[in-house]
């Protein structure tokens, strides 16, 4: 028996050693790049689940309110995902009608695009003294280069399309489980970290839970915000098919400072095929950077007070990082995760200054 503690005690003791910097930071690298690669891996499974737990903590309000009325849990739950899904479908039918109405005049359009192409390409023939038969024939080439490339895409955009399918299916029932298994999770979660740190452990998941609520909250109402302005500006200006440029510009604008640019070029793009002056698109751009000065300097300030409190150089980074492990649905999610990871650092002794690598607050504010 006391050759089994000695044992023990040496194996402690030889634990408690500090490792030198070079060993620390090797470790570390190794393990983010298992974490990274396992994200990647399981990004099937990982995602859908990431979703629900967001979506169950902004819905969960709604829940309690429906079971302190005296309504079952089961019920509760049911009648909140039910009322989601009647707010997404009338949605959804309004975004499809304003969408058959840009396909009906889609060949126009086409027409239209190829006629401005022929236009450009003799006028830059005629600028630059080039042959215009070269510049088409580079264009045909360029065009069955990218129709070659199309097809053989063909196969991965069909199993995106399923992915996404299976996606929809599995969010709402992991936000039913997770809302109605929500006191076993968190009685779990407790007990995982011990009694000492109970009183720890609920300020952090209550500011993770205020943190997510406030950001996806204030997304939906600065995105209805910013589709009503997109709408009237193109609209003023003249813009065909303008409420659904602006629905869409809005929807492409909660992807962090990438979906801005995006979309601002559609409406630029239909403003050059079917106006006659180019002038036009200018008026576009200059349009959407106001708005965006708006939106940045008024609405997000005030409306969306989530600001997670992320510095823009973390932001920028984070957003394609997310971008690059899990696509679009890791764009959209990478704010909230970091968010959640910061809150997590600015609580625990040892990780704050990776808190304060994360935050906007400079030292000395």
């Amino acid at each position: 028996m006391q050759v089994g503690i000695n044992r023990i005690q040496v194996f402690f003791s030889m634990n408690s050693i500090k490792l030198p910097f070079y060993v620390r930071i090797s470790i570390l690298l190794i393990g983010l790049y298992a974490v990274v690669a396992m994200l990647y891996i399981t990004q099937e499974i990982v995602i859908p689940i990431v979703f629900g737990i967001m979506i169950a903590i902004v819905l969960h309000p709604v829940v309690s309110f429906f079971i302190r009325k005296k309504m079952s849990r089961i019920w509760a739950i049911t009648l909140t995902l039910f009322l989601m899904f009647l707010l997404f479908l009338g949605f959804g039918f309004f975004l499809f009608s304003q969408i058959s109405l840009f396909s009906e005049s889609f060949p126009a359009l086409i027409e239209r695009f190829t006629s401005l192409i022929n236009h450009s390409i003799n006028w830059a023939a005629g600028y630059f003294d080039l042959n215009p038969d070269k510049i088409n024939k580079w264009i045909n080439q360029t065009t069955d280069w990218l129709i070659n490339m199309g097809s053989a895409a063909v196969g991965q955009t069909l199993v995106t399309v399923g992915n996404a399918l299976v996606l929809l299916f599995l969010i709402p029932v992991y936000v039913f489980l997770i809302l109605y298994y929500q006191p076993l999770l968190l009685e779990f979660i407790h007990r995982l970290f011990g009694a000492m740190h109970h009183s720890m452990v609920s300020n952090i998941i209550a500011q993770i839970k205020k943190v997510i609520q406030r950001y996806l909250s204030g997304l939906v109402i600065e995105a209805v915000i910013v589709a009503i302005l997109n709408s009237i500006g193109l609209l003023i200006l003249g813009i065909d098919y303008a409420i659904v440029l602006g629905v869409l510009g809005a929807l492409l604008n909660v992807i962090p400072y990438l979906g801005g640019i995006i979309a601002v070029a559609l409406p630029m793009m239909i403003a050059l095929v079917t106006k006659d002056s180019a002038w036009y698109a200018v008026y576009v751009l200059v349009l959407y950077l106001i708005i965006q000065f708006i939106d940045n300097n008024l609405i997000v300030p005030k409306i969306v007070a989530s600001k997670v409190k992320i510095n823009a150089l973390v932001s920028v980074v984070v957003v394609i990082a997310f971008g690059a492990l899990w696509g679009i649905p890791g764009m959209f999610l990478s704010i909230p995760i970091v968010a959640i990871i910061k809150v997590i650092c600015d609580h625990i002794d040892p990780l704050k200054p990776w808190g304060l690598l994360l935050g906007d607050t400079m030292p000395g504010e």
